[in-house]
């Protein structure tokens, strides 16, 4: 059943493809094309994908405020009802595995499966403070990027990187954030779900990124411990593996919508 229209304004997304519908939410202080643009051609040969980009993310206008988990789920499903999605897979990474547990804890009957992407569940004090400490760095791109640079990748990955490579990264690390960083990375500050893990009832695979100090494994594997038949899988590398690791990763979202 469709969900009750909400009171914003339609959210930009990416629609490719498709067949059975497949929901995509992406992490804070990225957009639709930042962390699925390497799988998109990928994904859309097997579904319909619709990938919002947040308010001030992507193509999505800023919006002032302080956006709420709820909101972000609500305006999600719009956008798939927007799309005639009627059920659709769903999967989100990082602050968008929070997004997507709200989307299935409030509209279980829409999902048919859900991924869990180096997702946040909540409940971590060291996260909170690292997620505030993105926000107080927004206005020094300098500090901004050596802090991404640490806890953003895995170390092995970047340890191996050329000397010319590395500069370029951290160069690309000092470009403008989008407009909603800040409200994103409180909003991640403050995220718990841990309340609607237990309660999930569709299959679930849960993806640890096991070198992630961003969000650390053990909030990967506390998911994949709550939420009843759910199945942990791991990959190689740092929070982004969309940048580190897109072979796997693409093995892993194929094996997910062709299950």
């Amino acid at each position: 059943m469709p969900s009750v229209p909400t009171p914003f304004a339609p959210l930009a997304r990416i629609v490719q493809g498709s067949g059975p519908g497949l929901l995509l939410a992406h992490g804070a202080g990225g957009s639709a094309r930042d962390n699925w643009g390497p799988v998109l051609a990928d994904l859309a040969a097997h579904r319909t994908v619709v990938a919002p980009d947040y308010p001030g993310s992507g193509d999505s206008p800023y919006e002032p405020g302080e956006p709420t988990l709820d909101e972000l789920a609500e305006r999600l499903v719009a956008a798939a009802d927007e799309e005639g999605l009627e059920t659709f897979d769903l999967a989100g990474f990082s602050l968008g595995a929070a997004v997507a547990v709200r989307i299935a804890a409030r509209h279980p009957e829409r999902i048919r499966s859900l991924l869990l992407l180096a997702g946040l569940t909540g409940g971590s004090a060291r996260l909170s403070a690292l997620s505030e400490l993105f926000v107080r760095l927004d206005d020094r791109p300098g500090d901004l990027a050596d802090l991404m640079l640490t806890v953003a990748f895995g170390h092995r990955w970047v340890d191996a990187l050329p000397a010319e490579r590395l500069a370029e990264l951290r160069e690309a690390l000092e470009s403008p954030q989008p407009d909603a960083f800040r409200q994103q990375f409180l909003l991640a500050a403050r995220t718990d779900v841990r309340e609607d893990l237990a309660a999930l009832s569709v299959p679930t695979v849960v993806v640890s990124t096991v070198e992630d100090v961003l969000v650390q494994p053990s909030q990967h594997r506390l998911a994949a411990e709550l939420i009843p038949g759910a199945r942990l899988v791991e990959l190689p590398c740092g929070h982004l593996p969309m940048i580190e690791a897109v072979p796997q990763l693409r093995d892993v979202l194929l094996e997910f919508v062709k299950a």
